[in-house]
């Protein structure tokens, strides 16, 4: 693998202080960790999936990146310093956070260690990752189920809201599903 390009999808999302700048820092930070981003999904607006009733809305997206001579542990070990870097310093789930950046695809290729599943172990179960790899990489098979992408779309149990976002022409998610 010393000079393989390999392509992986990660999953970015934010839901504390400017989420889209967050967003924005970091695909940077990725490509300062000398991934090449080929593509970008838009930006979705999420209800928050397994943290309490009154957590803020997530952005989400899905960036498709390259990267010569890594692992799938060497590219998450960059993911979680981008994190750190970014302010987020508690990795537990359930809590709202600045920057999340999920590894959920890595070319063709499973992981199970403690410290790393791919492909990501609920990204089947999640409208706000299928619906970006969805518009990036409809085609895309899942390793282990053998479905692609749109049809994993179409037969997710996963009924939370996931809507396109605009900047300043529209409500938030949380807004307007409490009022």
């Amino acid at each position: 693998m010393e000079n393989e390009t390999v392509t992986a999808y990660v999953g970015i999302g934010s839901n504390l202080g400017d989420r889209a700048g967050n967003l924005l820092l970091g695909v940077r930070g990725l490509m300062e960790a000398s991934f090449q981003v080929t593509k970008l999904s838009a930006i979705y607006e999420t209800e928050p999936v397994g943290l309490d009733d009154d957590a803020p809305a997530f952005l989400n997206m899905v960036a498709e990146i390259r990267a010569n001579g890594i692992t799938p542990t060497q590219m998450l070990a960059r993911m979680l310093r981008i994190e750190y870097l970014l302010g987020r310093t508690d990795k537990s789930l359930k809590k709202p956070r600045t920057i999340d950046l999920d590894l959920l695809f890595y070319e063709q290729e499973h992981v199970d260690t403690p410290f790393l599943t791919v492909p990501h172990p609920r990204a089947h179960l999640r409208r706000f990752v299928l619906i970006p790899m969805n518009e990036i990489c409809p085609n895309y098979n899942h390793s282990l189920l053998h479905k692609d992408i749109g049809l994993l779309l179409a037969e997710c149990p996963d009924n939370s809201n996931v809507a396109r976002w605009y900047p300043h022409t529209r409500e938030s998610i949380h807004a307007s599903s409490s009022g």
